[in-house]
């Protein structure tokens, strides 16, 4: 069985578990970080170069970093409707998710340490506020992108670019500050939530 590293409020290994739950695949989750076993322990530092978590182990195959996982599942399973082999829909896929783990995760960062998680330091006013303008110019990013595909973000069908995007989005509407309106990204939203996986390891699994 698939045994994955991390713990689940963490929003990179909610991506592992709602993948999961597209593909249908049982998986054992050994906590670590997150209030259970700590990250640097040599056992677990032992598998990753990266030392955090998600981190999965697949038989002898070891892979850590949340989107390299998600493309290692779909691929081992045969899941061309989530990342298909067309190299020009893949790209896209690629282009969103690549996006997700640089421009978009680093903008909400400070507003939502601030905020959501309280963590101690993350108290100057000014670098709330700017974070959080700039994690709405990034929605604005997806707004525009949805109102072309008029479904997901990569395409009219769900593909993996949507767990990194929709996990998020969940994000971003969980900030106590000022929205501003996105009737795509809502209706996005919405189409989401009717997923059972996205229910279960978005709106139900934390901020």
């Amino acid at each position: 069985m698939l045994r994955l590293h991390g713990y689940a409020a963490s929003i990179n290994v909610r991506k592992v578990l709602w993948a999961c739950a597209e593909i249908g695949l049982a998986y054992e989750l050994i906590e670590r970080g997150g209030g259970g076993p700590p990250i640097d322990e040599p056992s677990f530092q032992s598998l990753t170069p990266f030392g955090m978590v998600p981190v999965i182990e697949d038989g002898d195959v070891v892979i850590a970093e949340s989107n390299a996982i998600l493309r290692y599942l779909a691929t081992k399973h045969g899941c061309d409707s989530l990342w298909p082999t067309e190299p020009g829909a893949r790209a896209r896929i690629d282009m969103w998710m690549d996006w997700q783990a640089s421009d978009f995760n680093n903008s909400w960062r400070y507003a939502f340490l601030a905020t959501v998680r309280k963590r101690p330091g993350y108290d100057d006013e000014a670098a709330i506020q700017m974070s959080m303008r700039t994690f709405n110019q990034m929605v604005s990013v997806v707004e525009r992108a949805l109102q072309g595909t008029g479904g997901f973000v990569a395409g009219p069908c769900f593909t993996l670019a949507d767990i990194p995007i929709g996990l998020s989005i969940h994000r971003w509407r969980s900030i106590p500050l000022a929205h501003e309106h996105r009737p795509h990204v809502d209706a996005y939203y919405e189409r989401l939530s009717a997923m059972p996986g996205f229910n279960r390891f978005g709106v139900r699994g934390g901020p």
